[in-house]
């Protein structure tokens, strides 16, 4: 067993008004109060919003003292992030390996059980959740860039975690993206239950140009939000059963490449964040049956430069995003904040920023953004998931060769 201590480092982040909001993200922070963050030229500069406050959110502050501690390091682009109900984390790492990080920062050796990845690329063993049923059937289910004959494409499995943690048992492949293609890229995939107990995994539609178009058909997953029973069944309640040609798991279409998704608390509504190409980041509220777009519709700019699909940003049929950043900030994993430590953050979008190299606090009324605050910035490491513990102190995991898992909590 690998044993990894509490790292010593200890950052104090002063969040008065005067200091601007968290004193992490260079310049951005200091912009006068209501002013956006952002104050970079956009890449789709002669886009316009579709509604006011759907991009650059006015700045919010949190007007208290926060810390943020290095909990644990040494892990290897860990992808996914899980609370188990005893405070020790399940942490994914794109390689493969499974394992579990106390609160206190030991990292225990890798749970065996778990099948094979394809971890070429953004490929790898991505996110897992705990099954809504843990107490009872101590089930937890894992999203992975399954190899297969001819390729691979994103996989769900699920399986029994031993009493010691040390295994999975009864390992069942629960759901399989089709079809298999041969690439690297833009594999999801978030998980999450919704009250009901269903499974919602995001996927994306591979990057690839020849495969873009296959996120607006309905006889392909890729580029597609996934709902599934528990077991790896169809709920019959799911928007496309019954059709001809469409595949009966789809709950929504038109995405690019979607790794992170949030349940709503009170309202049980599911939220997804979107990759976009330069410009173009999305949170959705990913509704049954709905069509969102790409490659049709979006936000932004190829990254060779010029325009997508000719610049399209609005067309019929398709749903607009809550939320976009122009520059991106190459959003991750997200989860809605509730816990006693921050009351004031209550029913907020926590976003997890890779490029960004931060966390996004998204203040929501009314399905809009109407503020927004970056956290965690100045630990200078891209931020890939991020949940709350029982305490209300937020977690979060960092994509790198020497990843860490770091606890932000209010300053004592």
């Amino acid at each position: 067993m690998r044993l990894i201590l509490a790292a010593a480092s200890t950052s104090l982040l002063v969040l008065a008004a005067a200091c601007g909001a968290n004193g992490e993200t260079g310049g951005s922070d200091s912009a006068p109060a209501g002013a956006p963050l952002e104050t970079r030229p956009a890449n789709g500069a002669n886009q316009q919003p579709a509604f006011a406050g759907q991009t650059r959110a006015p700045g919010v502050r949190t007007e208290r003292a926060i810390s943020h501690t290095v909990v644990a390091s040494g892990l290897e682009h860990p992808w996914g992030l899980a609370a188990l109900p005893d405070g020790r984390w399940l942490v994914t790492e794109k390689p493969g390996r499974l394992r579990i990080v106390t609160g206190q920062g030991t990292i225990g050796a890798p749970v065996q059980g778990l099948p094979p990845v394809d971890a070429r690329g953004q490929g790898g063993l991505l996110d897992v959740v705990v099954g809504p049923d843990f107490a009872r059937d101590r089930m937890i289910y894992w999203s992975y860039a399954e190899p297969r004959e001819g390729g691979n494409a994103t996989s769900v499995a699920r399986g029994r975690l031993s009493g010691t943690g040390n295994r999975v048992d009864d390992v069942q492949v629960i759901f399989r993206a089709l079809p298999t293609y041969d690439g690297d890229k833009h594999f999801g995939s978030s998980l999450a239950f919704d009250p009901a107990g269903r499974l919602f995994i995001t996927l994306g539609e591979r990057s690839d140009r020849p495969m873009r178009p296959q996120a607006q058909d309905l006889g392909s997953h890729m580029g597609k939000t996934i709902r599934i029973n528990a077991d790896g069944s169809v709920p019959q309640d799911n928007p496309f059963v019954g059709r001809d040609g469409a595949r009966p798991e789809i709950w929504s279409l038109g995405h690019r490449n979607v790794q992170g998704i949030a349940v709503q608390p009170g309202t049980g509504a599911i939220w997804t964040i979107e990759h976009g190409t330069r410009g173009g980041d999305e949170v959705n509220l990913d509704k049954a049956g709905l069509n969102y777009g790409w490659p049709d519709v979006a936000y932004g700019v190829e990254y060779a430069g010029g325009p997508i699909n000719a610049g399209v940003t609005q067309k019929a049929g398709t749903e607009q995003p809550v939320y976009y950043w122009d520059p991106v900030i190459a959003p991750g994993g997200a989860t809605f904040y509730q816990g006693t430590m921050f009351p004031e953050w209550d029913g907020n979008l926590l976003v997890a920023g890779l490029g960004g190299q931060h966390i996004a606090r998204l203040v929501i009324e009314n399905d809009r953004v109407i503020g927004e605050e970056r956290l965690l910035g100045d630990l200078g490491a891209r931020v890939r998931d991020v949940a709350v513990g029982a305490d209300g102190a937020v977690w979060a995991i960092t994509d790198e060769d020497d990843g860490k898992l770091v606890r932000l909590a209010a300053a004592r």
